[in-house]
């Protein structure tokens, strides 16, 4: 049995919201019963010391614990990693290279999915996301202008993720509509959810004027395109 694994805890919704994209993804691919869907071994760990933090040295470095994670799932035999954590991947490299088996990177599946037609792209994510450039770089070598938020959006977009991961989901989706209207104001055509909580916050808000694209979502969709190209849906 070929077996994805997921690298979660951070944070524990956000990890049960890409599993349940997964699922559906999957069964929109054609699966009907039980033994149809995908395998998944599911390490969450909400333990990992605070991934932002970490980048700005704020905090201890998380790289140690996710290694550890790394090498559990790899010594329970997955054969792919998904990690539905955006600032996790400031460590992308390192963890790669410890990894065995090939990790996806959820910024790339992210920029990626970006319409062509998009030119100037908020990006809401953490703080250590966001110096660490990782979303700027992408859209920039994609010929998309990036949009950073100011202090006071920046504010709202953490709020917005502290709130989900407190599971105060009403109050997260104020957080977060009022930073999409700072962004509209500033001419944004679409924005992407470069942390995992904000697509969480999104389903409560009404529809914005802007795209909006889902980190997890796509993350979700390369893991589900990668393992049913290999026919993991099928039991061995």
């Amino acid at each position: 049995m070929a077996l994805i694994g997921v690298l979660g805890g951070m944070g524990p919704l956000a990890t049960v919201d890409f599993m349940e994209q997964v699922i559906l993804l999957t069964s929109t691919a054609g699966a009907t019963s039980d033994q149809q869907h995908l395998p998944m071994l599911v390490a969450n760990l909400p333990h990992t010391p605070d991934r932002s933090a970490g980048m700005l040295g704020l905090g201890e470095d998380p790289l140690p614990a996710l290694l550890d994670g790394i090498d559990l799932l790899n010594r329970n035999g997955v054969e792919l990693i998904a990690i539905p954590c955006n600032s996790a991947h400031f460590w992308y490299s390192a963890m790669r290279a410890h990894s065995p088996v090939p990790i996806l990177h959820i910024v790339e599946t992210c920029i990626a999915a970006v319409p062509g037609g998009a030119r100037r792209v908020a990006v809401l994510a953490t703080g250590g996301t966001l110096s660490s450039g990782l979303f700027q770089q992408g859209l920039t070598t994609r010929g998309i202008e990036p949009v950073v938020p100011n202090a006071i959006t920046q504010v709202h977009i953490e709020a917005c993720i502290r709130a989900v991961k407190a599971g105060e989901l009403d109050e997260s989706a104020v957080h977060l509509a009022a930073a999409l209207d700072e962004f509209i104001s500033r001419g944004a055509d679409a924005a992407v959810m470069g942390c995992t909580e904000i697509p969480l916050a999104a389903r409560h808000i009404a529809k914005p004027a802007l795209t909006l694209v889902d980190s997890t979502l796509e993350l979700a969709r390369a893991t589900v395109s990668y393992a049913l190209a290999r026919g993991w849906n099928t039991p061995r």
